[in-house]
């Protein structure tokens, strides 16, 4: 019988859940400080590669970021009605399931855990190497200071989503604030408050050449990561999901526009060259604020925001994972949700990963940056051409002007995928084209193991009605004591027949006749099975003895106590994990461990009367 909850509890369950669910702003802040922090790093990754052009290559710093805003653009369009289409969250890897078939799906859930992984650590790394920098006395601990972060960012996530969003609203508008008033200052701004840092550099005119200007493209492109995250999350916003969702994905694509294209015009406006030890970020603030209180305001958000940047993936990742697993690509674990709507195997997962790749590079950014964009690229590929399927599925009115943007969208990510990847390549980028088959192979194996469980419980067929069957119950005992009573009871509800079985040794005949006088005495009404074992062996005979009952449905029951106190299991034998693995493994029987919890009531005398 299914028992139905009332309304009023469910509602209130519901109500509870939704205040644990993302609104615009903590959408905002949960999900996008990966792509707001990229302007620290992004417009600097296309000055780096045109400054090998020389000066007059740095002049097309503007037109780069443009081309790079464009793309962002298209993208932020393009996710838009990713979330219209696909509310349950998924991004790319949702579309591709449902457009590009199964295959393809695989490839873009590999790019993005590639990626969210990769984001995780890029961006504690960024955040210590920055505070580092400030503090060099703190160089020698990079990696446990990373370690120590990414241990902070996990504590706060585990708390719920809507609780870390909440934590770091504060931080992503400074930061933002901070950003947008350099620009604002430094636009009003004849020349620079402080002189350009002296560089030599030689300032001839140099060659520039198409593969320079793709270079610095594809390196900019890094400050596009993180755009799919609110799309991969729409779960986790609060109703109306896809309405807020899609709020918070144009308000993360015009502010990132903005900051990025803002800080090249000051680039330009201000001669900003490479300086080694000085970030181009830091070289603007100076010019539009000088060397005050506002400069060291945007320097240690920066800091502070490239630490929280990971926040990025905790908020996407475990939602991937969970559809993931329920689409059984993933162990099943994955699909579990604990309170506040937690997904805590994909965080402990994710943490993992991070970690591990924290301590291989020992924290180094520059070793972990040029692997950023290559997976989330690919995503963005799959995404946008399975939305252009999705489109000419359906064709529902005004279909044409949609699939054109996402067939733009999925032409401009797939040059830039080509482009990152080539030019990446040579600087550890190979290391993803290993990283993303293997993931892909991983989760083929997981799932033809799902499906073979799948058909031997005959998943798509109705069972035949239940009916009752005869059974037996076998319960191991090492003596007669309130144990043995509680295991026998069970047992007794359990099976047709019930045999108490004791190993016993030849070797000790006196112990075997004060158990059997013991049973006697006792009188259980159950038979006794005695197995000698010459060896003073205790698991093989068991297992020998359930292998020749000779009976179609066995139940071994293994009675054991549950301590009252963790330390306690210290004192335990371990005996029965050990049976029932063996039994588990070399006989067909139902094994059951039975942990009763003894209470400390009072023995009373015998004919005593209560």
């Amino acid at each position: 019988m299914t028992r139905v909850l009332p309304a009023r509890f469910a509602k209130a369950g519901e109500e509870t859940g939704e205040r644990h669910r993302l609104s615009v702003l903590g959408g905002l802040a949960a999900l996008s400080l990966d792509a707001m922090a990229s302007v620290a790093y992004g417009p600097e990754a296309v000055v780096i590669v045109l400054a090998a052009g020389g000066g007059a290559a740095l002049g097309y710093t503007v037109p780069v970021t443009l081309a790079i805003a464009a793309l962002l653009g298209v993208l932020t369009l393009s996710y838009r009605q990713v979330i219209a289409a696909f509310p349950q969250g998924g991004g790319a890897y949702g579309v591709a399931k449902a457009y590009l078939g199964r295959r393809a799906s695989l490839v873009a859930a590999a790019s993005l855990v590639v990626d969210y992984v990769l984001n995780v650590a890029v961006s504690i790394a960024a955040g210590v190497a920055a505070l580092t920098s400030a503090v060099p006395g703190l160089l020698p601990y990079t990696v446990w200071l990373c370690l120590a972060v990414l241990g902070l960012v996990t504590a706060v996530n585990l708390r719920g989503i809507a609780h870390s969003a909440r934590m770091f609203i504060v931080p992503t508008a400074i930061f933002v604030l901070s950003v947008l008033a350099v620009i604002a200052v430094g636009l009003l701004r004849d020349r620079p408050v402080v002189i350009a840092h002296p560089v030599a550099q030689a300032q001839d005119l140099r060659a520039i050449g198409v593969l320079l200007l793709l270079r610095a493209f594809a390196n900019g492109c890094a400050a596009l990561t993180g755009v799919e995250a609110i799309a991969n999350a729409v779960p986790s916003f609060r109703r109306p999901r896809v309405r807020r969702a899609q709020r918070a994905e144009v308000a993360l694509g015009a502010l990132l526009g903005v900051m990025l294209i803002g800080i090249s015009v000051l680039i330009v406006r201000f001669h900003i060259r490479p300086v080694q030890g000085v970030t181009v970020l830091s070289q603007v603030t100076e010019g539009s604020l000088g060397h005050g209180i506002g400069y060291y305001v945007v320097q240690f958000a920066t800091v502070v925001l490239l630490a929280l940047a990971a926040n990025t993936s905790f908020g996407g990742m475990p939602v991937l994972t969970h559809l993931l697993a329920k689409d059984h690509n993933l162990p099943h674990l994955f699909a579990l949700r604990g309170e506040r709507q937690v997904h805590r195997y994909g965080i402990f997962f994710l943490t993992a990963t991070a970690a591990l790749l924290l301590v291989g590079t020992r924290g180094a950014m520059n070793t972990l940056v040029p692997l950023f964009a290559i997976g989330v690229f690919v995503g963005f590929t799959l995404s946008q051409a399975g939305m252009v399927r999705h489109w000419w599925t359906g064709r529902p009115p005004g279909w044409r002007p949609r699939a054109a943007l996402n067939g733009l969208g999925a032409l401009m990510t797939g040059v830039a995928a080509i482009v990152i990847s080539v030019t990446k390549f040579p600087e550890g980028g190979w290391l993803i084209v290993v990283a993303m088959p293997l993931l892909v192979w991983l989760m083929s194996v997981v799932n033809r193991a799902y499906g073979r469980i799948g058909r031997r419980l005959e998943l798509d067929r109705v069972p035949a009605h239940p009916r009752p069957r005869r059974s037996l119950a076998i319960v191991p005992v090492g003596d007669v004591n309130r144990l043995t009573q509680e295991a026998i009871s069970t047992a007794l509800s359990l099976g047709d027949r019930v045999v108490a079985l004791r190993v016993v040794h030849p070797d000790d005949p006196e112990e075997t006749k004060d158990f059997i006088r013991a049973w006697e005495r006792w009188a259980p009404d159950v038979s006794l099975a005695l197995v000698n074992d010459r060896h003073r062996r205790l698991v093989d005979p068991i297992v020998e003895y359930v292998r020749g009952v000779g009976e179609p449905h066995v139940f071994v029951l293994i009675p054991e106590v549950e301590p009252a106190h963790i330390w306690q299991r210290i004192l335990q034998n371990q005996r029965g994990a050990l049976l029932a693995h063996a039994l588990r493994r070399d006989t067909d029987a139902v094994v059951c461990r039975l942990r009763f919890r003894l209470d400390e009531r009072p023995v009373r005398a015998p004919g005593h009367n209560a």
